[in-house]
């Protein structure tokens, strides 16, 4: 069985502050983001619910490491990765079928 993995960008508004994730299941860390699971973490304090962008992986390393490359990024080609698939910069509906 693979271990796949989700890399995800949030964000609070269009061209607010961003935050870079990674998980093996984005139904729920989205659900424990958005439920202020840690009301102390960063993705609360600065209210950063909306998903704007997300890629899977077939194997959990992969994202891990797509993850630290992005998180290395400058603030500009983030937003390019944003703006390639989502220029309006809506929350993403999660399509359930590429989240297993």
């Amino acid at each position: 069985m693979k271990l796949c993995g989700f890399v995800y960008i949030l964000t609070n508004k269009r061209n607010g502050t961003l935050y870079v994730g990674v998980t093996r299941d984005i139904a729920a860390r989205l659900d424990e983001h958005r439920t202020d699971k840690d009301p102390n973490s960063f993705v609360s304090r600065y209210k950063l619910y909306a998903l704007v962008w997300y890629e899977r992986h077939d194997w959990l390393v992969d994202a891990i490491a797509r993850e630290k490359r992005i998180k290395r990024w400058k603030r500009d080609w983030k937003i390019a990765l944003i703006e390639e698939n989502n220029p309006n910069w809506k929350n993403i509906e999660l399509d359930y079928t590429d989240t297993e």
